[in-house]
């Protein structure tokens, strides 16, 4: 039996710091699959950005602190692991797959995963998978693969609107330690991208900015980060 390698938690991404919005159904289910649910398998699916990464990452947390021995990985779009490093994995609980899109045009490794996927089952451990599509719509060459993807449920995160965007910004700046007023929040989003990832490193950047200058976040503050003023 292979030793699985270890991954990295990622100490921000709890359920706590992520804004649910419309989605408060699936951290639900999520938190539930971190413990003893019946639900022996979830797949969540939305764009890129949408936090899918953040929410497989606080189950896997979630889990850890409950006593259970979880598993993360995100499979890369270019260069993957070795497929043999799925041997030994039927042993943790939960395992988190991220990025299945990325095994498109990969045989052996949708086939090493179709045989990883049996014998998890087999000892009843739980599985949350992630992706960009339906299981339905992946491009694999091995279709029992896409029909065990289908096994369970299948959750679509559903993308923020503009006014819950503020208070995304608003919920992960309060998070990190920091407030940012609603006509600030609009600014941001007005003169900035809009891919979520950016926006949570611009927050970051915004909390040590007003922490080295103990100055409360204003527009005009605001404009001299983004300069790169500050």
């Amino acid at each position: 039996m292979q030793v699985p390698v270890q991954f990295e938690f990622q100490g921000n991404q709890t359920f706590d710091s992520y804004f649910a919005g419309n989605n408060a159904e699936i951290i639900g289910h999520l938190k539930a699959l971190a413990d003893d649910s019946p639900e022996q398998q979830i797949f969540i699916w939305g764009e890129a950005g949408s936090g899918k990464s953040h929410l497989l990452q606080a189950c896997c947390q979630q889990a850890k602190t409950l006593g259970k021995n979880p598993f993360y990985l995100a499979l890369p779009a270019q260069n993957p692991p070795p497929p043999e490093m799925l041997e030994g994995l039927e042993d943790m609980d939960p395992v988190c797959l991220d990025d299945l899109q990325h095994l498109a045009g990969n045989p052996p490794w949708q086939q090493a995963l179709f045989n990883f996927y049996n014998r998890h089952r087999q000892n009843n451990h739980r599985l949350l998978l992630a992706a960009d599509c339906p299981p339905k719509y992946l491009q694999f060459e091995l279709p029992d693969l896409k029909t065990r993807m289908s096994w369970g449920l299948s959750l679509k995160i559903r993308p923020l609107g503009d006014d819950q965007l503020i208070e995304a910004l608003a919920h992960k700046a309060h998070y990190l330690g920091f407030d940012i007023p609603p006509p600030v929040g609009k600014f941001l989003l007005t003169h900035y991208v809009r891919d979520l990832p950016a926006l949570w490193l611009l927050l970051e950047k915004i909390d040590r900015a007003t922490l080295v200058a103990q100055h409360k976040l204003t527009i005009p503050f605001l404009k001299k980060i983004l300069a790169g003023e500050l």
